[in-house]
């Protein structure tokens, strides 16, 4: 037993004679107006990402092992 399509028509029925079909529309608009906000923002961290990805240098030897800042300043006093 599931919901019908009379059932379904009738519900929506209600909505627009509560809501009127102007605030549905509006509120439709403000719906996809957030959805391109969203993925403009995704798009923005992508690239973003892919910046700082691809400008890190190296600045070791990769054969070496990283060493923090407090022991290259260890090493550099002795």
């Amino acid at each position: 037993m599931g919901i019908s399509f009379w059932q379904i028509a009738i519900i929506a029925v209600i909505v627009v004679l509560l809501f009127g079909r102007g605030k549905i529309s509006a509120l439709m608009g403000d719906v996809a107006q957030g959805i391109k906000s969203f993925k403009k923002g995704m798009a923005e961290d992508d690239v973003a990402s892919n910046d700082t990805k691809s400008s890190k240098t190296i600045d070791h030897d990769p054969a070496e092992p990283v060493k923090s800042e407090e022991a290259k300043d260890q090493s550099k006093a002795s």
